[in-house]
């Protein structure tokens, strides 16, 4: 075995002192290398851990802020909805309240209209009546030839009057 090893160029001195120099090398690099690397490694393995865990707070946090949003969405819309509801209620009502004003107000318009109309037709009658009783008053003088004194006139007007509202 000796010269199957000595055929490779492997020496057992210097193999042994590669042993102790890897072994050297080994223990410094664990001490200043591998120590720092590991600490630095599991600081970063606990900030990715507790970011973790922070963004799944945040999510949790997310999704009840949503659904909190959501709530007052559908609250807010509940309300607009019954005040949309009272205000057509309200408008409805109002809208009835005014159209029997204006009917009541239509309603009080024709008939005052009606009774100044009849109003009208009653002095234009009295007019026609006394101007109708002058015509025969004037038209009696005239056929007769006399001139008739207010007796004579107020007779003839009486008379008159007396037919024409028949």
């Amino acid at each position: 075995m000796g010269k199957i090893l000595s055929d490779l160029g492997i020496y057992w001195t210097n193999f042994i002192a590669q042993i102790l120099i890897f072994l050297i090398v080994y223990a410094i690099l664990k001490k200043f290398a591998f120590g720092p690397i590991q600490e630095i490694l599991e600081e970063r393995r606990k900030r990715i851990e507790d970011t973790e865990a922070d963004r799944e707070k945040v999510k949790a946090q997310l999704a009840d802020t949503e659904a909190a949003a959501a709530a007052k969405i559908d609250e807010a819309n509940e309300t607009a909805a019954r005040l949309i509801a009272e205000a057509k209620e309200s408008a409805s009502a109002l809208g009835d309240k005014e159209r029997a004003k204006a009917s009541q107000e239509a309603q009080d318009i024709v008939a005052k209209a009606r009774e100044a109309t009849k109003l009208e037709r009653e002095q234009q009658l009295a007019g026609l009546k006394k101007d109708f009783g002058k015509l025969v008053i004037s038209a009696t003088g005239k056929v007769t030839g006399k001139v008739l004194n207010s007796e004579d006139q107020d007779k003839i007007n009486k008379e008159t009057a007396t037919q024409l509202a028949n």
